[in-house]
């Protein structure tokens, strides 16, 4: 039984992945890397399936990687880190490669690894009280197995800035760069999402999926290659002293000593 993703599936075919760490604002633990690549296969190879909606519980889409799971590559090997940062980056490409549209319903509060579940979808419907962030580098870290999927959704010029200053910014930026296609009122947030529903199940699921490996197939591909390096670089941020100064002043409620002090 799953711990951190409550899934079902309608008469519709309408499959709903919920993100379920809701104490935890849904930030992306050990074990939600194994039930999010486990439920890309198995809701990718359920014919029953025509859509997948991902969504969360609780007050935030997803805060992104979990901390606590962070600070443990700082004890681990280099073997492992890279073991680990390799089922983060397979997980977001499971969920890339779905062969079925994957639409996000996004609320609350959307960073880091959150971003790049949105960038995985083919899809984002927000609210427009939603707050993103690319914020690993105010963590001493780096946005790295999720950056290819990122650039490919907002391309480098809208990366650069958020990528580099860690910034936070509203849902309006968010539909302006792409990220999101859709950005409604919070109340309208289930009435804009069903209305995308009923525009997808109007498509022939055959077709939708062939249509879809055809928008892949013409996008530069994320291939070995690509994950191997952003592999690496993560592995190679973890390994970095201000990564560590910067886990460590979040969970001591302190700045980094990188910060500016206050004037």
């Amino acid at each position: 039984m799953s711990e951190t993703l409550r899934i079902s599936i309608d008469q519709r075919g309408v499959a709903e992945l919920r993100l379920a760490r809701p104490q935890k604002h849904n930030a992306i633990s050990a074990d939600m890397i194994e039930e999010l690549t486990t439920a890309a296969d198995r809701l990718g190879r359920d014919d029953r399936v025509r859509l997948v909606i991902l969504r969360a519980d609780g007050d935030s889409f997803c805060a992104g990687g979990d901390l606590g799971w962070m600070r443990a590559q700082f004890n681990a090997g280099r073997r492992e880190r890279m073991v680990e940062a390799r089922r983060l980056a397979m997980m977001f490409k499971a969920l890339n490669d779905l062969p079925k549209p994957l639409m996000a319903r996004v609320h609350g509060n959307c960073f880091g690894g959150g971003i790049g579940l949105i960038s995985v979808c083919d899809l984002a419907v927000a609210a427009d009280t939603v707050r993103f962030g690319l914020t690993e580098v105010r963590l001493g870290l780096i946005p790295a197995t999720i950056s290819p999927f990122v650039v490919a959704r907002i391309g480098t010029a809208a990366a650069r800035p958020l990528f580099l200053s860690g910034k936070t910014f509203d849902a309006a930026h968010a539909g302006a760069i792409g990220l999101v296609g859709c950005v409604v009122p919070a109340v309208d947030l289930d009435t804009a999402v069903e209305a995308e529903i009923e525009a997808f199940l109007a498509a022939s699921p055959q077709a939708a999926s062939r249509a879809k490996a055809l928008v892949r197939s013409l996008e530069t591909p994320i291939s070995d290659a690509v994950i191997d390096a952003v592999v690496r670089q993560l592995a190679d941020s973890w390994e970095t002293p201000e990564a560590r100064e910067g886990i460590d002043a979040f969970f001591g409620k302190r700045k980094p000593n990188w910060s500016l002090p206050e004037s």
